[in-house]
């Protein structure tokens, strides 16, 4: 009984003693200790802001764009001054193409470090994705005034500038790119494009070799040797050039419906019909495959299977203007000339001269 009283006793004075503690803690005391406490929560906060980020770079690094841009955003909520993951979340936002989304959270970035020359590259990005080429513009060339060792902001810059259809700046931008070492066989590619553009084939093909030699493995760049030797009538070399490139990618659509094209201009119908309805079984929504479809069984006075191709075409794109012409010249054949002649209206109000003249000529439009 009287240990019992003594252990009862024992725990009533550890009892009061903790209170009593807590009662005598100075104003100062005090405060340190909730600032500990406070020190405890952030860091805490910090730790589960940083175990999101990580788990972004996962993501993303697996190509889960969308879910990337999850973690980045609840790494942001849980610490708003860690710019890393506003960067990493508008870099995501870029790779899902929500560009609007990218612009708004790299401007937020921007706005807590106006300095962060990466932000305004992934910004200009953004802005090229929305169509707001005039800020991508200054965008890209803040970046290169922040940053003038970056290849790939000069790179970025000259397409922006080729969707322009500023040719000779794009070009500065390429060759400044290469004279850089970056991103080598896409710089020399779209270099070529300009020149193509130009129509100056001689140094694009030069281009276009340099982009193979870089990378071999890229059709598209066959694809476009293929497309400016057709533009020299060197069809020899354009087949070549489109087969070496379906032998890389055996459903690369467009080089089965070049190499078609080419074979139209040798006259071999059958072999461009082959071509063309490869095209339409590899890409069945690509309307120019139908229309050229259209296009080889009109040659081969096989109307009513042109008319179908026609209409497929048509159904796929209802502002395509060369399918109207080209189905108002089917329908001209099958002695349809109301049908024909819509088709011709039809193509003259999308701004086809060609359709307004057979409209002129045939309709009294």
């Amino acid at each position: 009984m009287i240990k019992r009283k003594l252990l009862l006793l024992g725990l009533g004075l550890i009892s009061f003693a903790q209170i009593g503690l807590a009662q005598e803690l100075t104003e100062k005391e005090q405060a340190y200790m909730d600032s500990i406490a406070a020190e405890n929560k952030e860091n805490s906060t910090t730790a589960a802001s940083q175990e999101a980020y990580n788990k972004g770079i996962e993501l993303f690094k697996k190509k889960s764009y969308l879910m990337a841009v999850s973690s980045f955003e609840k790494s942001i909520q849980l610490d708003n001054q860690f710019t890393a993951a506003f960067y990493n979340k508008g870099i995501a936002e870029n790779e899902a193409k929500l560009y609007g989304e990218a612009a708004k959270t790299l401007s937020q970035l921007l706005n807590k470090d106006p300095n962060y020359s990466k932000a305004y590259f992934q910004r200009a990005r953004a802005y090229q994705g929305t169509g707001e080429y005039s800020k991508a513009e200054i965008d890209y060339m803040k970046s290169i005034e922040l940053d003038p060792n970056n290849p790939n902001a000069y790179y970025n810059y000259g397409t922006l500038q080729f969707m322009q259809k500023d040719y000779d700046k794009a070009i500065q931008s390429f060759t400044t790119t290469i004279e850089m070492n970056g991103n080598l066989a896409y710089a020399y590619n779209d270099r070529a494009s300009c020149y193509r553009m130009k129509g100056d084939y001689t140094k694009a093909i030069s281009d276009y070799e340099q982009a193979e030699k870089k990378n071999p493995n890229l059709a598209f760049v066959l694809n476009n040797i293929g497309t400016t030797k057709m533009k020299m009538k060197n069809y020899d070399g354009a087949i070549a050039s489109f087969n070496r490139a379906i032998s890389i990618d055996k459903n690369f659509h467009l080089a089965y419906n070049n190499r078609g094209a080419t074979q139209m201009e040798r006259n071999k119908l059958d072999e461009a019909l082959s071509d063309f309805e490869k095209c339409v079984q590899v890409k069945n929504d690509y309307a120019p495959g139908h229309a050229n479809i259209a296009a080889v069984k009109f040659k081969k006075e096989d109307y009513k299977g042109a008319k179908v191709a026609a209409d497929k075409a048509i159904k796929l794109d209802r502002n395509y203007a060369t399918a109207y012409v080209n189905r108002g010249m089917i329908n001209e054949m099958l002695r349809n000339m109301n049908a024909a002649c819509e088709d011709w209206k039809k193509a003259s109000e999308l701004g086809s001269e060609t359709g307004q003249q057979y409209a002129a000529q045939n309709c009294g439009l």
